[in-house]
């Protein structure tokens, strides 16, 4: 079972919590993690590229030339691929990448980006996150308090406005509420910080269904 400390916004600790071993019980399925990485990406492809092909490039339907009789290859038009400025063969077109995977498949994906994150020590929680003024400095205050460095993903009930905008200048930080999260949000950062409130929506959220 993992207990990790409670702290808050100055560093402190203000208590202990339990988490549910029932879901984080430190297992961590790579093969699940990566079906559900690439469907992720998958899905975040726009999908826009696109070729002209014989049909699309401008040129005549004409033969240049006769078939025979003048001493140069057979050609039947001048939109061949073969030619320059001929169409494209095989090339990309528009098309979508999307695809779903069963949502049992993505929690437990979820779960296991985190079991890892909890095997590394990587995984902080608050007691709340809070900020007075919404100004920048405060919430580089609160990443120092708490020793953290590299990408940091902070999770949290509900989403402040005055967290939001402390937290926007600042390139390594990322704010998401506890529904929100994926597991390619948990690999993408290299610490997890949860308040305590959204720890346990997230945990009743990955027990349903049990």
């Amino acid at each position: 079972m993992f207990t990790l400390l409670v702290n808050n916004i100055s560093g402190k600790e203000v208590g202990k919590v339990e988490l549910d071993e029932k879901v984080f019980d430190g297992k961590v399925n790579e093969s699940l993690i990566h079906q559900v990485t690439v469907m992720y990406q998958a899905n975040k492809r726009q999908g826009t590229s696109s070729t002209k092909t014989r049909a699309n490039v401008s040129g005549g339907n004409s033969k240049p030339w006769r078939q025979k009789g003048t001493g140069k290859a057979r050609v039947g038009s001048s939109r061949s691929p073969i030619w320059r400025k001929g169409g494209d063969v095989f090339g990309p077109h528009p098309r979508d990448y999307s695809y779903q995977l069963p949502k049992k498949i993505k929690k437990s994906a979820l779960i296991s980006t985190i079991n890892s994150r909890l095997n590394d020590n990587l995984v902080k929680v608050l007691d709340e996150l809070r900020v007075v003024e919404g100004k920048t400095k405060e919430f580089i205050k609160i990443v120092a308090a708490l020793k953290l460095e590299r990408k940091v993903l902070f999770v949290c009930e509900n989403t402040q406005e005055n967290v939001l905008r402390s937290s926007r200048n600042i390139k390594k930080v990322n704010i998401m509420r506890w529904e929100s999260i994926n597991a390619l949000d948990v690999l993408l950062h290299d610490n997890v910080v949860i308040t305590q409130k959204a720890l346990e929506n997230l945990t009743q959220r990955l027990k349903k269904g049990e």
